[in-house]
């Protein structure tokens, strides 16, 4: 009889959730948890039993890998391609801006009016050359070594015009006539403007539309103070056919390409 009630006392108190202490706590996986919270209290405390529950579930749930992944060769390739693309836009940016900054150089065709040696410089010949001005500019030039005094006279030029003047030996320079040289620059000769050039007439890198679009040269000042040309002057060579180039950009009048009559792939300065 004692048995029999001692069960249904059991079964009542199951069916309304009250258990014994001792079947409670092992009953439950975190009997470590509630053993230490029960030593203050017969009832676990929020928060330890929360923190129990997420020590718990760490232990219990395997971690599980992403659903979609990249191979790795696959994001490699994809990295050197976005790579290869920035590489590309910036080379193209970087020509635009040396094409830009070469078209604010006043470069103009030129004709040498009278040439003589400096007097106080064996390397040098003094010219008066047209380039369209009321007056002939006087112009310095190193070329003695490399060029016969004969075929400096009446030859047509390009000059490189918004150059601040420079004192040579006493004799004020204004401008400066452009040449082609080979490696070792034994061999100098000056660009040749297109026939059907006249004195004045600008020079440019380019198409022929974009004479339309052309800026205003820069002042003497600001070429020297950005260093224009020297900027630019590393970019100038001539091609396989001597055209006068910067880089990917012929250098050219509204009469045609300026060239040198017989250096190929030389340096422009």
């Amino acid at each position: 009889m004692a048995a029999a009630a001692a069960a249904l006392s059991a079964g009542l108190r199951a069916k309304a959730g009250i258990f014994p202490v001792q079947m409670l706590v092992t009953s439950l996986p975190l009997r470590r948890e509630f053993a230490r919270s029960f030593s203050s209290s017969l009832k676990p405390t929020a928060s330890s039993y929360s923190r129990a529950v997420v020590r718990n579930n760490h232990r219990r749930w395997p971690r599980i890998a992403p659903l979609c992944t990249v191979a790795p060769d696959a994001g490699a390739a994809v990295a050197a391609e976005e790579l290869e693309s920035k590489g590309e836009a910036k080379e193209e940016e970087e020509e635009k801006d040396v094409k830009e900054i070469a078209n604010l150089l006043e470069i103009r065709v030129g004709k040498v009016v009278k040439a003589w040696r400096h007097e106080e410089a064996d390397s040098l010949y003094v010219e008066e050359v047209d380039v369209g001005e009321a007056e002939p500019r006087i112009i310095c030039s190193g070329l003695v070594k490399y060029i016969p005094l004969d075929l400096l006279q009446d030859a047509a030029v390009v000059v490189l015009a918004n150059l601040k003047p420079r004192n040579m030996r006493g004799v004020k320079s204004f401008g400066m006539l452009l040449a082609a040289s080979d490696a070792a620059h034994e061999n100098v000769e000056l660009l040749v403007p297109p026939e059907g050039s006249s004195p004045g007439d600008r020079i440019w890198f380019g198409i022929e539309d974009d004479l339309q679009q052309l800026p205003e040269p820069a002042k003497p000042n600001q070429v020297q103070k950005k260093k224009i040309w020297e900027l630019v002057q590393p970019h100038l060579k001539t091609d396989g056919s001597g055209n006068a180039m910067l880089k990917e950009h012929l250098m050219r009048t509204s009469a045609g390409v300026v060239t040198s009559k017989s250096l190929k792939n030389a340096n422009i300065s």
